[in-house]
């Protein structure tokens, strides 16, 4: 006999957590999302292996992108854009290339979190000397 109340879980969630993960989404949010607690997300994860696979999948695929555009903004970039100029009431469009410099602030958090030994603020400091101490009596 089982215990507890039924699950409020449905085969289609999956595909909606996919989605949501897809946008940043995390098990907070999809607990609100579905009208739930996120222990109760935690718990779907357990029993529903295309629940979690959907979860981490979209997860990792957000978190790939935002690696690689955090690169690109450390290391600079161009893409192809356009210009419109009002040429005598006529729209005059320009192909340009956009360039936007390395961001240093973007470079600084890659390295500090990719190569923490090199890059860390923490300067680690080792006392080698004996501490002594002198009593004074009076």
């Amino acid at each position: 006999m089982k215990k507890g109340r039924p699950t409020r879980y449905k085969k289609e969630f999956a595909e909606q957590a996919y989605k949501l993960c897809q946008l940043g989404a995390t098990d907070n949010q999809l607990a609100d999302f579905f009208g739930v607690s996120e222990v109760t997300i935690n718990t779907w994860k357990k029993k529903h292996s295309e629940f979690l696979k959907s979860i981490k999948n979209s997860k990792y695929d957000f978190d790939t992108k935002i690696e690689m555009s955090l690169a690109q903004r450390a290391m600079g970039f161009s893409h192809p854009d356009v210009k419109v100029f009002n040429n005598d009431g006529t729209p005059l469009v320009v192909p340009i290339t956009k360039h936007y410099p390395p961001d240093t602030g973007a470079c600084v958090f890659w390295l500090k979190n990719r190569k923490p030994n090199q890059w860390r603020e923490k300067v680690e400091q080792e006392h080698t000397g004996g501490v002594q101490i002198k009593v004074i009596r009076e």
